[in-house]
């Protein structure tokens, strides 16, 4: 996480429900860690030499520049009554909406954002947006969706890499400042053969299999208990595939957090296929972490 003294917690919007239900989260986000709020609205019609202000003779409210401020002012009004007394700033920044964001993400705490948008179809489970702005942010980005559970651990994939590792250190701060358990959840599976072209299935003993696929977590974990002392953490090490994993998880869970890119994953992937998939099927929030450059 940004630990620049004074970031923000930026959340993007667009006037769809989806936006307004991450300015609730993102509201609540902010209080807890006592940082301010920016609401951003990225403005893409000057990028398109669209007319932005009303004609002459227009109607009070007219334009689509009065437009984009009442989107802005809603969802002010919107954070200021779910947190009362919570700083607030807004702005509209020319540009479409996922540039608009990451350019805010070098210097934000977080960015939080709805899983579609206005501009999203209804069959897509997560628009472009929030893919794009996961892939590609300087900071944590957490993906409003799933169901809002005020209770239920937080849950972080861990699979050994450094970007899990990031992972497990933002899920125990979040763990920590909501009062929450950490549930730290391994998935793995046997190969399948030796290798290509090897028909013949490879013989494993499950107790040592598990005993390495444990080792993997503990190490994962490693130091954490002392430094968050007040956190419950539990270690659950599953055989079966990460996604479908992590999503059972998440029915349970307040908090979904994974890692931009995992262990397995094609280097030429910006965001992970776990990660991907798991914005697009996961019951709960989900955050995800960036791995250094």
């Amino acid at each position: 996480m940004n630990s620049a003294n004074g970031a923000a917690v930026v959340v993007g919007v667009d006037g769809s429900e989806s936006a307004s239900r991450a300015v609730r989260l993102a509201a609540v986000e902010a209080a807890r860690r006592q940082r301010p709020l920016r609401i951003v609205h990225g403005f893409i019609w000057p990028l398109l030499h669209v007319p932005v202000d009303a004609p002459a003779g227009s109607p009070p409210g007219a334009g689509l520049r009065h437009q984009a401020e009442q989107v802005v002012a809603a969802a002010t009004a919107e954070a200021e009554a779910t947190v009362p007394g919570l700083r607030i700033s807004g702005e509209i920044i020319d540009g479409e909406a996922a540039a608009v964001l990451l350019g805010e993400s070098p210097a934000a705490a977080m960015i939080v954002l709805g899983d579609r948008g206005l501009g999203g179809f209804s069959a897509l489970v997560v628009g472009s947006v929030a893919v794009q702005v996961a892939s590609h942010a300087d900071c944590p980005v957490l993906v409003a969706r799933g169901t809002d559970r005020a209770d239920g651990p937080v849950v972080v994939g861990v699979d050994g890499s450094e970007t899990s590792r990031l992972a497990v250190e933002f899920a125990v701060e979040e763990a920590s400042v909501r009062g929450a358990a950490l549930v730290a959840v391994h998935a793995y599976r046997h190969p399948a053969s030796t290798g290509p072209g090897d028909m013949q299935p490879l013989v494993y003993e499950e107790t040592e299999l598990r005993s390495e696929e444990e080792r993997v977590v503990a190490e994962s974990l490693t130091g954490l208990t002392e430094r968050w002392p007040d956190v419950p953490v539990s270690r659950e090490t599953v055989r079966g595939r990460p996604t479908t994993v992590l999503a059972e998880q998440s029915r349970r869970a307040q908090l979904l957090v994974v890692g931009r890119r995992g262990r397995g994953e094609l280097t030429g992937l910006l965001l992970g296929s776990v990660s991907q998939s798991l914005l697009h099927h996961a019951d709960c929030p989900v955050a995800v972490v960036r791995a250094p450059h």
